[in-house]
């Protein structure tokens, strides 16, 4: 029994997006996410370019799967461009290359996630399963990122600025949270996967610099401006 059916309720993800340069790799990564995952539209790329293409033709996945060592990319260049496309999409890294410099990195540019390529099958669901709870996965032995600082540490104008920085669906996200409105119910209003939701309020918990949903109410609510956000 997968852990999806343990935890009471089952991964389903819709449509996805592999961007791997090695064809076999990225072949059996669409493959292991079908058959775990019940996704029935994957589309593969093997550059970066491919990518965009298919992002171009109104194509929006629910995730994107991205290995960064692609012949068209340089560093972080191929991520920071998928993420300008499609901000409100999660993407997850995966790289055989995965110092702690790499991760940290990538984490920082906003990643949902950093797989190394050379994970078991269990372990690369746990981290899906995680990602999907509205976790950042990281690899065994990497440490999070420095503590964020309490809400009374900030002035209001570093948390207005903050937000401002939000894109238009985190900040709608963000007021629907303030209305105590729980993460299906979000969905719903939204029109938005389960998992999408999730993978906005994990984006604006990290740019907002809080650990969790009644934080980040209670900073909209230092700076009065939780009626502009409805």
């Amino acid at each position: 029994m997968s852990q999806a059916e343990t935890s009471g309720h089952q991964l389903s993800i819709k449509s996805a997006l592999v961007v791997d340069d090695h064809p076999l790799y990225c072949d059996a990564l669409a493959t292991t996410i079908e058959s775990i995952f019940s996704t029935k539209k994957i589309r593969m790329a093997t550059c970066l370019g491919d990518a965009l293409q298919q992002l171009r033709a109104r194509y929006t996945p629910d995730l994107v799967m991205l290995d960064l060592n692609l012949p068209d990319v340089s560093g972080l260049s191929g991520f920071i461009k998928i993420k300008e496309k499609i901000p409100d999409v999660p993407v997850i890294v995966t790289s055989a290359i995965a110092s702690e410099s790499v991760v940290q990195m990538v984490m920082e540019a906003g990643a949902a996630g950093f797989i190394p390529k050379d994970v078991d099958r269990r372990t690369f669901q746990d981290a899906m399963m995680d990602i999907w709870e509205g976790k950042i996965y990281l690899p065994p032995g990497y440490s999070s990122p420095s503590a964020p600082n309490q809400p009374e540490d900030r002035s209001m104008e570093d948390i207005s600025r903050k937000i401002a920085h939000l894109s238009q669906q985190q900040t709608r996200i963000l007021g629907l949270i303030c209305e105590g409105k729980p993460n299906k119910l979000i969905a719903y209003e939204m029109q938005l996967a389960e998992a999408t939701v999730k993978a906005h309020i994990t984006a604006l918990l990290r740019r907002l610099g809080v650990r969790n949903r009644t934080q980040a109410a209670l900073l909209v609510r230092e700076v009065t401006i939780r009626h502009s956000l409805q």
